[in-house]
C-alpha cells in the first residue's frame, strides 16, 4: 500500500508529484501528479488503490494525471474506465495530460473530452491517435512532442485548439478536422508531412514560423475566418488545391511548389512567396488577388531571427508561376515573379492581367540561326510560342535553344498564340511598359505570318515583306541596313546611268520681222542625253556629288531639281517612296524601344 505521509512537492513543478525513483542526481523522480488523497501517479500506486481509483470512474468525470507515465496498457485501462456505452467511446470531461509521457500507442480514437483538453508539454514516443475525437472545451497541445505519427483525422475541435511549439517528429494528419473556433499552429515543427487535406477553420487560424520538412497539405480545406496563413517554410509543396478562403487573407509561404488550383478566393488575398513554382490552375478569383515575389527571409512575427530556410538553401529564392490556365484573370496582380515559362493557354482577360516589377519571359535562343547567316534577335516571347516551335521544327537542330513542351502542354496553333500575345500585349501597355508590349506585338505578328490556315497568303507576304524590312517596325538596324542598301544602288544607278552625259542648255530660237512689228522668241531646253562614255569613264567625282544630292533629297521625300535621263527619273520616282518608308520604320523602331 502507498504510505499515508504525503511526501512534498517538488519546487520545480506546479502540482505535487509522486517522485517516485528520484536520486541525487535527479531530485525531482516520477513528475506524476499524486492521484486523489494518495501520494504516488497512477503508474505508481499500487494495485489495489489503482483498481480502486479505476473502479470509481465514470463517463464524464474529471481526471488530473499531469507527468504521469503511461504505457500502453495502462491507458487503455483509464480509457476502458471512461468507457460509454451510449457512444461506444471513451468520454472524458475536464483531462489534465500536462507533460504526461505516453511509451506506448496512445489510442485516443472516438474520445470525447466534455471539458478542457490539455496536453501541454505532453511526450508520444509512437504513434498517437485522435481520429475522430471531440473536444467540446479548450484545447492545448502548447510544447508536446510526437515522435511518430499524430492522427488527429476527422476529429472535431469546438473551442480554441492550440499547438502552440509543437514538435511532430513524423507524420501529422489532421485530414477533414473541424476548427469550430480559433486554431494555433505557431512556431510547430513538422519532420515529415502537415495533412491537414479537408480541414475546415471557422475562427482565426495561426500559423507563424512554421517549418515543414516535407508537405504541408491543405487542398479542400476550408478558412472561413483566416487572415494570415503562415509565415511558413516547407521543404516540400504547399498544397491549396480546392481551398475555400472566405475573407482577406496574406498567405506567406518559402517552398519548392505552391499548388492553387481549383482554389477559392472569396475576397482579396496576397500571396508573398520564396522558391516557389506557383500552379493557378482553374483558380477562382473574384477579388483582386496579388502574386509576389518576398526578396527576404520571412520573421516568424515580424521580428527576431529569420525562418530556416535549409531545405530550401542553394536555389533562386525567386518565384516561378506555372500556369494560369482556366483563370480569368481581370482581378490578378504579378510582381517581381518569372514568367518564362508560365502557360497562359486557356485563362481569360489576359488583357485585364496587371504586370508589374521586375515580371520576366522567357527569351529567344542564344546564337546563330541555322537557316539565316544572322543571329536571333532577342526579345521576350511566351513559353506556347517556344512550344510550337519545337513541335513544327522539321529537324531537331532547329528547335534547339527553345523549351520543350511538358507531355500536358496543349497544342496551340499559330493563331491561338497570336491570341495570347494579342492580349497580353494590351496588358502592358495598360501598364505603361511600352518596350515589353512592343516584343509581344513582334510575337503577335510572328504567329500571324506562320499561320497558314487562318491567314490569307497576301497578308501573310505582306507580313513576310514587313519582317525583312525592319522586324515588323521594331528592328532599327534591319530597317536602318535596308536604307543603306537602297541609297546605295540609287546612288550607283544615277552615277552610271541616270545623269546625262552634259546638262542640258536651253536655246531661243526665232525669225527677224521688220521695225515696229511684234518679235516673238521660243526657248527649249533639249532631252537629257544619255551618257556614252564607257561605264568606268562615268565615275567622277562630279557626277558622284550629283547623284549624292539626289539621293539624300529623295530621302527626305522631295525632288532635287536635277536634269535626269529617263533611267534616272524612274530611279528618283522609286526612291522618293521607298527610302522615305525605310526611314521612317527605323524612326518607328527607335521610338518603340526607348518610350516609356
Amino acid at each position: 500500500m502507498t504510505p499515508a505521509t504525503p511526501e512534498p512537492p517538488s519546487s520545480t513543478l506546479p502540482w505535487p508529484n509522486c517522485g517516485h525513483g528520484a536520486t541525487v542526481e535527479d531530485p525531482v523522480g516520477c513528475r506524476g501528479v499524486h492521484v486523489g488523497e494518495h501520494t504516488a501517479c497512477l503508474a505508481h500506486l499500487e494495485e489495489a488503490d489503482r483498481t480502486a481509483y479505476l473502479a470509481g470512474l465514470t463517463p464524464g468525470a474529471d481526471i488530473d494525471h499531469r507527468g504521469t507515465p503511461f504505457t500502453k496498457e495502462l491507458l487503455d485501462r483509464l480509457l476502458d474506465a471512461l468507457y460509454d456505452p451510449a457512444t461506444e467511446f471513451p468520454r472524458l470531461g475536464t483531462a489534465w495530460f500536462d507533460e504526461a509521457i505516453f511509451t506506448g500507442m496512445a489510442g485516443f480514437t472516438g474520445a470525447s473530452f466534455t471539458g478542457d483538453a490539455m496536453f501541454r508539454g505532453a511526450a508520444f514516443t509512437e504513434a498517437a491517435w485522435f481520429d475522430e475525437a471531440v473536444f467540446t472545451g479548450a484545447t492545448e497541445f502548447d510544447g508536446a512532442v510526437f515522435n511518430d505519427y499524430a492522427v488527429f483525422g476527422d476529429a472535431t475541435f469546438k473551442g480554441t485548439a492550440g499547438f502552440y511549439q509543437v514538435i511532430f517528429s513524423h507524420d501529422a494528419r489532421f485530414a477533414r478536422a473541424t476548427f469550430s473556433h480559433d486554431a494555433w499552429f505557431d512556431r510547430a515543427s513538422f519532420t515529415g508531412d502537415a495533412m491537414f487535406r479537408g480541414a475546415s477553420f471557422a475562427g482565426a487560424t495561426g500559423f507563424r514560423g512554421v517549418v515543414v520538412t516535407g508537405d504541408a497539405q491543405f487542398d479542400e480545406g476550408r478558412f472561413e475566418s483566416a487572415l494570415r496563413l503562415g509565415p511558413l517554410v516547407c521543404g516540400g509543396r504547399v498544397v491549396l488545391d480546392g481551398a475555400v478562403f472566405q475573407r482577406p487573407v496574406t498567405v506567406e509561404a518559402a517552398a519548392h511548389r505552391v499548388s492553387c488550383a481549383r482554389t477559392w478566393w472569396a475576397s482579396t488575398a496576397t500571396l508573398h512567396l520564396r522558391y516557389a513554382e506557383l500552379d493557378l490552375r482553374d483558380a477562382v478569383l473574384e477579388y483582386p488577388v496579388v502574386v509576389a515575389a518576398r526578396p527576404t527571409p520571412f520573421l516568424p512575427s515580424g521580428v527576431g531571427e529569420p525562418l530556416p530556410e535549409t531545405e530550401l538553401s542553394g536555389q533562386d529564392p525567386g518565384v516561378r508561376l506555372y500556369t494560369v490556365g482556366g483563370v480569368d484573370a481581370a482581378h490578378l496582380a504579378l510582381h517581381t515573379i518569372d514568367l518564362s515559362r508560365c502557360r497562359f493557354a486557356g485563362a481569360v482577360h489576359l488583357d485585364q492581367l496587371k504586370v508589374d516589377g521586375w515580371c520576366t519571359f522567357a527569351p529567344t535562343p542564344t546564337g546563330w540561326s541555322r537557316r539565316f547567316p544572322w543571329r536571333w534577335a532577342r526579345r521576350t516571347t511566351l513559353v506556347e510560342e517556344h512550344h510550337w516551335r519545337v513541335r513544327t521544327a522539321r529537324h531537331p537542330a532547329r528547335a534547339r535553344g527553345w523549351t520543350l513542351p511538358p507531355p500536358d502542354a496543349p497544342e496551340l496553333r499559330p493563331a491561338a498564340v497570336a491570341a495570347l500575345y494579342r492580349q497580353l500585349r494590351k496588358s502592358l501597355e495598360d501598364g505603361k511598359n511600352e518596350p515589353g508590349a512592343a516584343h509581344f506585338y513582334f510575337g503577335e505578328c510572328e504567329m500571324r505570318r506562320r499561320d497558314t490556315d487562318g491567314t490569307p497568303w497576301s497578308e501573310r507576304a505582306l507580313l513576310a515583306v514587313y519582317w525583312a524590312l525592319s522586324g515588323y517596325g521594331l528592328r532599327a538596324f534591319r530597317a536602318l541596313i535596308w536604307l543603306g542598301v537602297a541609297m546605295t544602288v540609287t546612288l550607283a544607278v544615277m552615277v552610271l546611268w541616270g545623269l546625262p552625259a552634259e546638262d542640258p542648255k536651253p536655246t531661243v530660237t526665232g525669225r527677224q520681222v521688220a521695225v515696229g512689228q511684234k518679235v516673238a522668241w521660243t526657248t527649249e531646253t533639249p532631252d537629257p542625253v544619255n551618257p556614252t562614255d564607257p561605264l568606268a569613264e562615268r565615275v567622277t567625282t562630279d557626277r558622284f556629288e550629283k547623284a549624292l544630292r539626289v539621293v539624300i533629297d529623295s530621302v527626305v521625300f522631295r525632288s532635287s531639281g536635277q536634269d535626269l535621263t529617263t533611267v534616272g527619273t524612274y530611279t528618283e520616282m522609286a526612291s522618293r517612296l521607298a527610302e522615305p518608308v525605310l526611314l521612317g520604320l527605323a524612326v518607328l523602331a527607335i521610338r518603340s524601344r526607348v518610350k516609356r
